[in-house]
């Protein structure tokens, strides 16, 4: 009998927008003044301690199991209680995270290719045509498509690091080669890549041969560990701090030259989260700004240009989610029903949390020795149109 009160109790403070709320034994309350723009339907009673012991766990995997409906948008929803101050998202009696966690190199390749190798099929169906599984950079706004963002990120990474041609690269957590094909296509650098994804892998290869580029790219089946001392002009990495873990970062952030590092960070301090680790990036890790900064300094690396691209990333995970919506009976064909919801509430969740600032996804552009030396003095050379 005392589960409702506390669902009430919790849930009329979570929301900065109007929710109306159906329980288990068909009974409606509205949480917020006006008419909801959401409504939440709990089919099945979740024990309240499940929520109150890890929240994100115990409501993802009701959402998936068709215990928990939504109805209306759930990236307005989640978004809603990252911006309400008194949210159980928030409040830190709810906020429970999983206990520390590994990175070595074999949990590192085990958690890469439980993500990645779902199978390019898959992602074809929802990630634009350079196959680019990251934040993209809208040059104007809203009006760009996918595909043209995707390809503005790779250039404005790149300019950043102001290349000269003959130069090396290593790209570490390559992704399926967009940005280290460009750089040696478009920028007349030899470059290297490095993925644990079997099937990046291959696709990869097979672009190199496809564009003639033996003599000039190569890409490595391999930890980023195993380099070794090899030494590169320029380093890049898109999207590895969230696989890397906390522990990692000092030795991760050791490139040689200058390295821009492109990756999701928690302004308010690093974090893990459950449902994500569990079902979707497990070993996933979100470093806090402090974090990453200490360990820049720690490897004796100084920063010479930072840059947040938050809206960025919330812009291209709600195309991402559009075109997998577009696609969705084709991925509940090859998935079935219980992922294809998982991946919605994964994608809108993201959204939600860039939307309200909850993550943030930061450029570091990284310089051995006194920041900047070898770079222009103004920001003015990133900008250059290609």
């Amino acid at each position: 009998m005392l589960e409702k009160p506390l669902y009430k109790m919790m849930l009329s403070h979570s929301f900065n927008i109007p929710v109306k709320v159906t329980y288990w034994d068909g009974k409606s309350e509205v949480y917020g003044n006006g008419t909801p723009e959401v409504e939440v339907i709990f089919n099945k009673k979740i024990p309240f301690k499940d929520i109150t012991s890890n929240a994100s766990l115990a409501l993802g995997e009701a959402y998936m199991n068709k215990d928990l409906e939504i109805k209306g948008s759930i990236q307005q929803l989640i978004e809603a209680a990252y911006e309400s101050s008194q949210s159980f998202m928030r409040a830190s009696k709810f906020r429970k995270f999983l206990p520390k966690q590994k990175h070595t190199e074999k949990q590192s390749q085990e958690d890469i290719q439980s993500h990645y190798d779902i199978g390019n099929d898959f992602y074809k169906l929802w990630l634009d045509p350079t196959m680019t599984y990251s934040c993209a950079y809208f040059t104007n706004g809203n009006t760009d498509d996918l595909e043209a963002a995707q390809i503005a990120k790779v250039h404005h990474i790149l300019q950043k690091l102001d290349p000269k041609p003959g130069k090396t690269l290593l790209d570490i957590g390559c992704g399926w080669g967009t940005l280290m094909l460009t750089a040696a296509k478009e920028y007349g650098l030899k470059v290297t890549g490095v993925t644990l994804s079997q099937e990046q892998f291959d696709l990869v290869n097979k672009k190199i041969k496809d564009m003639g580029l033996e003599d000039q790219a190569e890409v490595l089946l391999e930890d980023y560990r195993e380099l070794g001392n090899r030494d590169f002009d320029y380093v890049t990495s898109v999207g590895m701090f969230e696989h890397v873990g906390s522990e990692n970062l000092g030795e991760y952030l050791k490139p040689h030259g200058i390295a821009l590092i492109h990756g999701i960070t928690r302004q308010q301090g690093g974090a893990t989260n459950a449902w994500i680790n569990k079902y979707i990036f497990p070993g996933g890790y979100i470093p806090g700004l402090v974090e990453i900064v200490s360990r820049i300094e720690e490897a004796d690396l100084q920063i010479a240009d930072m840059e947040m691209l938050r809206r960025h990333y919330q812009r291209t995970l709600e195309i991402w989610d559009k075109n997998f919506n577009d696609h969705r009976s084709e991925v509940e064909g090859m998935m079935g029903e219980r992922f294809a919801r998982m991946w919605d509430m994964y994608l809108q969740a993201c959204a939600a949390s860039f939307e309200s600032g909850n993550i943030d996804v930061i450029q570091y552009l990284l310089t051995k020795g006194p920041s900047g030396k070898s770079l222009p003095m103004t920001r003015q050379y990133m900008l250059n149109d290609r």
